[in-house]
């Protein structure tokens, strides 16, 4: 991991096409923008885990549902 120190209005650029910019430092938050192409999602830790769950839920539910699809026509 690479740590960088930054200052209100100071840039970290990724690449060509990311700029990350620290907008505000009030206490224990900082409050970051970040500039990058649309084709790139951007998304709080937090959010990229719960649709990380959701995917992985919705995915056992298909598979449960073709499970359940091919016992049904089994049957018949």
């Amino acid at each position: 991991m690479l740590i960088l120190a930054r200052r209100t209005d100071e840039k970290i650029r990724i690449g060509e096409d990311i700029v990350i910019t620290i907008i505000e430092i009030h206490g224990d938050q900082v409050k970051i923008g970040v500039k990058a192409p649309k084709t790139v999602k951007v998304f709080r830790q937090e959010v990229f885990e719960e649709i990380q769950k959701e995917n992985k839920a919705a995915a056992a539910g298909t598979e449960m549902l073709d499970t359940l699809s091919r016992l049904l026509k089994n049957k018949r």
